[in-house]
Parts: C-alpha cells; structure tokens; sequence
C-alpha cells in the first residue's frame, strides 16, 4: 500500500505514528530540512493543451488562468491552481522556527512531507508544560502546516502533547481558537502569524487551566455515555444524526479502563478521562488506511474536527 507520508524526521521517542528518522538534538535546520525532506523547492509552469482537429494534432496552446505546481526535485506534479495563488515552499515552514528555535528556546520534534509533497509540516515545542493530578504530565508545541493541492490554508496552532499516551490535541483558545489560518490568496507572512497567534505563556496557562477544570469534573455513567452520543452523532444539529456506535463503543471502553493513562487521577470518571478517550481513539485506535493516513486525519481531517468536538463538548460540562 502506497503510504501518504513522503518522508520525515523527528528527535526524542519514536512519534505516536512511529514513522520517520530519526536525528539527535539541536540539529540546524539544514539537516532538518534534508532528512524531512523539505530540500526542494516548488515550481510553477503555465497550463499547456494540445488541440486535436478532426482528430490530428494540432496547436499546443496555454490556458491563461492557472498554473502547473511541480517538484524542483524529480518534476513530479503537484497541483494545478489559479494564478493568484500564492505558493509556500518547504524552506518557509522550517525558516519560521528559526528564531524560535535559536533564541526562544523552542526545539523541532517533528517535520516532513504527506502525499508526495502536497502537505508539509513542521512541529516544535515550546518549552511550555502542565502536569495534573496524578503526574499527569502535557506538553506544548506549535504546529505549523500548509498544503498546495487546495486541501488547507497554510495553519499555525497551538498543540498540545499528553506524554503518558502521545495523544495530540489542538489548544482552543477564546482569542484565536488557537490558530491562525492564511489563505494562499495572501502571502504568507511568518512574523505577523506569529505576532497574531501569541506564543506566550499566558495563553498556555489559559488551557492548563481549562485542562484541570476538566480534570476536577468528575462525570456520571449517564452523562459519559450522552457525551459519547454526542461526540460521536454526525448531523444532530438538523435532527437527522447518525451515530457510529462502533467508534462510541470503542471510546467508552477506553473511558472505562483500557485507555493508556485512564486510570491517573486527573482522567478516571473525570471529563478530562472523556477527552482523553477520544483522542486515544482518533490517533491510535480509529480504522484507517494505514497510519500515516491516520496522521493525515488526526492533525488536518476529520480525526482533528472530531477531537475539538470533543473539546468542545467536555467544556459545557463544567460550564
């Protein structure tokens, strides 16, 4: 099976996704971007057609209203987009944790390529931790990531780390909802994303917060399985949901015992245990493809919606 995941690079423990090489710390993003593979550099080509009168070749003419994106590297495609798109090379995504990583104090964990190109990332924490009742330990990152196949806006976020399972979960926050979206009809900016997704510690201590408010909740049999119900039904806004009891199923085992973690202070009976078991479940137990499709899902899909659903949900508990 063909994988979606091009080729990457991280320091530490094997990632959640256990794909990758792996590297020793405090290596300059030169080496980042090789072993990540994000040495190459995006072209553009104009959009070219061959005419065929009365079925002969004919003229090669040029459509004038978009482009051929392609790989520096080995000339493999990778999207055709209208001329007012603005490209972000791989270069773009490590340069802008130079600064964060050489006087911040920030250090890339993750980076690499999925789909052959179309998707690149880099993931660096901040230095920025939490730990709950029982030990339980979060740590912060910033996720930076940005598509040319019109899949995504180029994305800043914060993320959020659970050490005793690995489970990633974005940092929602009332300001910015954690994230800062730039469409690739605009040019990308690394300073101002920066300066408007505010990496500070105040916004960090603003989800701990919200974290251990969860932690302290602690839930009824009959409010965990509602909450599952509602995690877990697509469409219920209309009154026409469908629920996948195989996936709630699943989550509420992981709840109840079998989730890495679930046992700790701050997750057993608790709504922080709720969010936990969905995020177990989206990025280790849910069916997929293969595991780099699960990545994919996890990060930027539907696993990433399913997992602020949750959020979501948990904190009208306490609310």
């Amino acid at each position: 099976m063909a994988h979606l995941v091009e080729q990457m690079a991280y320091v530490g423990r094997t990632p959640w996704h256990g794909l990758g090489n792996q590297l020793t710390t405090q290596q300059p993003l030169e080496v980042w971007a090789r072993q990540a593979g994000l040495d190459w550099q995006i072209e553009e080509s104009p959009v070219r057609f061959v005419t065929h009168p009365n079925g002969n070749l004919g003229q090669i003419l040029s459509y004038p209203d978009s482009k051929v994106l392609y790989r520096s590297d080995n000339q493999a495609p990778l999207s055709v987009v209208g001329n007012r798109y603005k490209v972000v090379q791989p270069a773009e995504i490590l340069e802008f944790y130079r600064d964060l990583t050489e006087v911040s104090g920030f250090e890339l964990e993750t980076a690499g390529t999925l789909k052959g190109g179309r998707k690149m990332w880099a993931l660096a924490r901040t230095g920025q931790s939490g730990t709950l009742k029982g030990n339980d330990q979060t740590n912060a990152y910033v996720l930076l990531a940005t598509a040319c196949d019109g899949s995504m806006a180029t994305t800043a976020q914060f993320t959020s780390i659970r050490v005793v399972c690995n489970n990633t979960l974005a940092v929602a926050l009332s300001h910015s909802a954690g994230a800062v979206k730039v469409r690739h009809n605009t040019a990308f900016d690394a300073k101002a994303v920066k300066k408007q997704l505010g990496v500070s510690v105040s916004s960090w201590d603003s989800f701990m917060y919200r974290l251990k408010t969860l932690s302290e909740r602690k839930v009824k049999p009959i409010e965990a399985r509602n909450y599952f119900l509602r995690v877990f039904t697509e469409g219920q806004e209309n009154g026409l949901g469908k629920t996948n009891e195989r996936a709630m199923g699943k989550a509420l085992a992981l709840y109840e015992g079998e989730g890495m973690g679930s046992h700790l202070a701050s997750s057993d009976g608790t709504a922080y245990g709720l969010v936990n078991a969905v995020t177990q479940f989206v990025d280790h137990e849910r069916r997929t493809k293969s595991v780099d499709h699960r990545l994919d899902s996890a990060w930027f899909g539907t696993g990433a919606s399913l997992k602020s659903r949750s959020l979501e949900q948990a904190m009208a508990l306490v609310a």
